[in-house]
């Protein structure tokens, strides 16, 4: 019923507008959106009727595919509860979701640096509260949302970062004048989210929908090409090379059953030509390396062009786009 309200709010001009990410997000996929794209412009719609996202982030491949295809279902996924209760509010109560950010903004621009550093670890505070009550109510389900988007907004580089204890850590960044209430993409965001799956869990709790119709895309926590670039961890676990291990695993059992897959990681021999990790766990597929721009890290000479890896199962739909 949620939705079916929700839908009557939404102007007409919004049905037909493309929707892009609400959030900023630590490894987004914008950048690489144009190599991510070769691999799903023939056939979907046609031979994949269905897509899956178990990691799903800020959701830039998501929204590029909800703006160009109409499929027959459509399954989102991510182990941090924050984000996934971001979407589903999105989804079901986005009139109420923009008058939150509405108010948030309107306070928090005017004020002055000072001023705006103790609204912010208030909110902070505030947000890390919510996140210990498991937010209990509906309405606190909105305000834990409008304060994601909010620090999302506001915090240095966009970070989602948590500590031991699962609180969020970030400290303010310094933006002039964020935008933290884009109306008109809300309301586009959650037009195209009206018949999503979304589920907050682990990646395996997709099984149950993949099968030989659905394009799966795989974008998990990459592995941190040294000691320092590891710091932007978005639940209290890590992701460390054992679990990689068992992604390659599932994504290989998913490959069996014929579903097309997409995975994306950081490439090691960008730092140690030697490393062979992932040419080893994924053997049998098909790995191509494309140039990544690094914008966060706290070693400033390992920012800038890197290379990246995008690994797909072998298909002869798609044998053209991998030469």
């Amino acid at each position: 019923m949620p939705r079916q309200n929700n839908l009557k709010k939404i102007a007409k001009e919004h049905l037909t507008s493309l929707a892009h990410p609400f959030i900023k997000w630590v490894g987004g996929k914008g950048q690489l959106l144009n190599e991510i794209q070769k691999f799903y412009s023939v056939g979907l719609g046609t031979r994949w009727t269905k897509y899956a996202e178990p990691f799903v982030g800020g959701g830039a491949v998501l929204f590029d595919i909800l703006n160009k295809y109409q499929l027959d279902a459509v399954y989102i996924c991510d182990i941090n509860r924050e984000l996934i209760l971001t979407y589903t509010v999105i989804r079901n109560s986005v009139q109420k979701l923009v008058d939150k950010l509405q108010c948030l903004q309107n306070e928090f621009i005017p004020l002055s640096t000072e001023d705006r550093k103790t609204y912010y670890y208030a909110k902070r505070k505030r947000f890390n509260v919510l996140k210990l009550k498991n937010y209990l109510t509906v309405s606190n389900e909105v305000e834990c949302a409008s304060l994601f988007i909010f620090l999302n907004k506001t915090c240095f580089n966009g970070l989602y970062r948590v500590n031991q204890n699962g609180e969020h850590n970030v400290p303010i960044g310094a933006y002039k004048k964020p935008t933290i209430c884009d109306v008109d993409n809300l309301f586009f965001v959650a037009n195209k989210l009206q018949n999503v799956q979304i589920v907050c869990g682990d990646y395996q709790q997709s099984r149950n929908f993949i099968d030989n119709k659905t394009f799966v895309y795989f974008d998990p926590p990459y592995r941190p090409l040294s000691s320092t670039s590891n710091f932007a961890s978005y639940t209290q676990d890590g992701f460390d090379d054992t679990q990689q291990a068992e992604l390659a695993s599932f994504i290989n059992e998913m490959s069996e059953l014929g579903a097309l897959i997409i995975a994306s990681n950081s490439d090691p021999k960008n730092i140690n030509s030697d490393d062979l990790f992932f040419d080893r766990l994924y053997a049998a597929h098909h790995i191509k390396r494309v140039a990544a721009t690094r914008m966060i890290n706290c070693d400033s000479s390992a920012r800038g062009q890197i290379k990246e890896l995008l690994i797909t199962n072998s298909n002869k739909h798609f044998k053209e786009t991998l030469r």
